[in-house]
């Protein structure tokens, strides 16, 4: 009895993998196939989808290095300093991965908008930041920041402060000990961080329509470009989701193969 069991319960998990993997991955490969080579050169060739692709590598480009700036320092403080209630806030820093996209773009509005908290103030000195390039940077930093201030957090965490001391009994400053010992101890994490963010900010919709709006060439970037043209050019629609598709699976694939950030 005990074999046949194994053998049902085997089958049964197997039935649920297939399920799984068929429910997940089916409508993925029917867009890929719904589609041709020549349909994706042709449909590289408009001026939407150039427009959304450039813009799309400015502003990720642009996210990545705000989140750098500033995620960096805020990932190295919640993992070293002893900062009161550091539970509570790396809840609050994590709370823009899983909130409802619109939500933070109705959040950055009420903040930075022209009749927001800070609105008047950055009126004042002649800053506009709504429905402007800036004010997509700027909602894609706001949702995919926290995934690498996690993983950078995580890195800085595993490594073991010994590494630090030791640069610094040989006599070198803290941010040599830093920037030669401790990044590249902990490069696999910043880059996996670095990854996921990029991933994060170029798939960004709901923020960025909310608080950037959808003009092309200055705000319109594939996401958007999808939703806009899914109804008037399904070829470039389909262009740009496969796009997409394509690059969010170069780079998680790319992170899953690289090696693990050992415990030092």
């Amino acid at each position: 009895m005990k074999p046949l069991r194994a053998v049902l319960a085997r089958f049964v998990v197997g039935i649920a993998f297939g399920i799984a993997l068929a429910f997940l991955l089916l409508p993925l490969l029917a867009l890929v196939l719904h589609t041709t080579p020549g349909d994706l050169v042709a449909g590289l060739r408009s001026p939407v989808v150039l427009d959304a692709i450039r813009l799309s590598l400015i502003t990720t480009l642009g996210t990545l290095l705000l989140t750098l700036a500033f995620g960096l320092p805020a990932a190295w403080v919640l993992a070293r300093w002893r900062v009161p209630g550091r539970g509570l806030i790396e809840a609050a820093l994590a709370l823009p991965m899983v909130l409802p996209p619109v939500v933070a773009g109705v959040a950055l509005l009420v903040t930075v908008g022209a009749r927001g908290t800070m609105g008047p103030a950055l009126h004042a000195i002649g800053l506009r930041l709504p429905f402007t390039t800036l004010a997509v940077v700027l909602a894609q930093t706001f949702v995919a920041a926290p995934f690498f201030i996690t993983s950078a957090r995580a890195g800085f965490q595993a490594l073991d402060p010994g590494w630090e001391e030791a640069a610094r009994a040989l006599g070198a400053s803290r941010g040599y000990a830093f920037w030669r010992v401790v990044v590249p101890l902990t490069a696999p994490a910043l880059v996996a961080g670095l990854g996921l963010t990029w991933a994060r900010a170029l798939g960004e919709f709901g923020a960025t329509i909310t608080f950037a709006g959808n003009l092309m060439g200055v705000t319109q970037t594939m996401p958007l470009a999808v939703f806009v043209t899914a109804e008037s050019d399904l070829r470039s629609a389909i262009t740009l989701a496969v796009l997409l598709l394509v690059l969010a699976f170069t780079v998680l694939a790319a992170l899953r193969s690289a090696p693990l950030p050992a415990r030092a």
